[in-house]
């Protein structure tokens, strides 16, 4: 399907097809699986790398940090240049960013390459502005949703598939397939998604300084991103710190941490009814929830003995619904406010998101070898009553 026209109105107005909706939730969550592949085999990484474990999570924050560089200065630019190939050109440079970290042998080498796949790998923020402009308004929040669980499914099951087969081929095996699977994406790209040109019309540089604009115009935003932006912290926090708390205290292998990394995947179901609830005007109660789910869900952690390990899985499974249902509620929300806009609303978004993912990651591990688990445990429940408090002190108009 590759509608030519410039901004392909048709396609906003009908709405999306089921098959269209499956093939943008696929290559969402093909292409942000690249963030993540790293995160659970950190000690396996670190050594041959020449780095400490103690800055092993860097690997992990320096991704982070370069997506969110690349969802400011590149993620804006779906709002002035042809959607699709943009698509192709940052899916063609996560690919050979990804062959660099499988033949990296030195510490600056690995997180260069680490900065650059998490730069490229923002072809997903473009992704999902597009999907929301082709939905028609009262399918909005369903099919960004939709989308948005195949993404979060992508998040999740990259950990336990990293973990498996690190353990049977090695950790580089991990990073050359993962570049397979991205330039599959990219010819599902070429050959299914619609072709898209916005109307905007901007110098690079005016583009760049509209983001200051929209930014102090919209205070719904700056509430929205900062509600994520703590919730992702606490989500960052607990899935850098668990496969060391798995392997440090519970002895669990790289494919077993892979396994337990497989309940978090239960949480993606939370993107398609937040996607339900916001279209149905449910938008701060379901945000009270979410919050509040974070909040409580660190807790369990805190049990010990034969329960322990059950306990941390319960975890990982009420967190991610709860950080994946706030993020689609802010993601509704955001998009309602100027339609021309959406891809600059979604880099100032997902830029401050990232930017608090990177902030939970770079701690995880110095926080865990010097507090332990408990101390995760306060700081990850601590950052998510900080947003539930912030909601409540929110003007509400979302």
């Amino acid at each position: 399907m590759h509608p030519t026209s410039p901004t392909s109105p048709a396609l906003g107005h009908a709405g999306m097809s089921g098959t269209l909706v499956a093939l943008f939730s696929l290559c969402a969550g093909l292409l942000v699986a690249n963030l993540y592949y790293a995160q659970p085999i950190i000690e396996l990484i670190a050594p041959s790398v020449g780095l400490s474990v103690p800055s092993a999570s860097f690997i992990v924050s320096l991704t982070q940090i370069g997506y969110a560089i690349g969802l400011f200065f590149l993620v804006p630019l779906a709002d002035l240049l042809e959607n699709r190939r943009l698509l192709v050109i940052s899916g063609v440079a996560t690919a050979a960013s990804l062959i660099g970290a499988a033949i990296s042998s030195h510490p600056a080498p690995f997180l260069l390459v680490s900065l650059l796949l998490g730069l490229s790998s923002v072809s997903v923020q473009i992704l999902i502005p597009l999907a929301a402009h082709l939905a028609p308004e009262a399918q909005r929040g369903r099919t960004v949703g939709t989308i948005m669980g195949g993404l979060l499914t992508g998040i999740l099951l990259a950990r336990p598939l990293s973990s498996m087969l690190a353990q049977y081929l090695g950790w580089r095996a991990v990073f050359v397939i993962a570049a397979a699977l991205t330039l599959m994406t990219v010819a599902i790209i070429v050959l299914t998604l619609p072709r898209r040109v916005p109307g905007h019309r901007a110098s690079y540089p005016a583009l760049l300084i509209s983001l200051w604009h929209l930014f102090t115009r919209h205070a719904v935003l700056r509430q929205r991103a900062l509600f994520q932006a703590l919730l992702f912290a606490a989500f960052s926090l607990f899935w850098t710190a668990a496969p060391l708390e798995l392997a440090g205290h519970y002895g669990l292998s790289q494919s077993q941490i892979g396994i337990f990394a497989l309940v978090g995947a239960l949480g993606a179901v939370a993107a398609p009814i937040a996607g339900r609830l916001a279209d149905a005007g449910h938008t701060r109660v379901a945000s009270y929830a979410a919050m509040t789910l974070a909040a409580l869900s660190f807790l369990p952690g805190l049990t010990g003995g034969a329960l322990g390990l059950y306990a941390l899985a319960l975890t990982g499974i009420v967190l991610d619904f709860a950080v994946q249902m706030n993020m689609v509620l802010g993601q509704r929300t955001i998009y309602a406010l100027d339609p021309a806009s959406r891809g600059r609303l979604n880099a100032l978004y997902m830029t401050s998101i990232f930017a608090g993912g990177a902030l939970g990651s770079a701690v995880a591990s110095g926080l865990y070898a010097h507090v332990g688990w408990h101390g995760v445990v306060a700081a990850g429940s601590g950052l998510a009553l900080i947003s539930l408090a912030a909601l409540a002190l929110s003007s509400g108009r979302d």
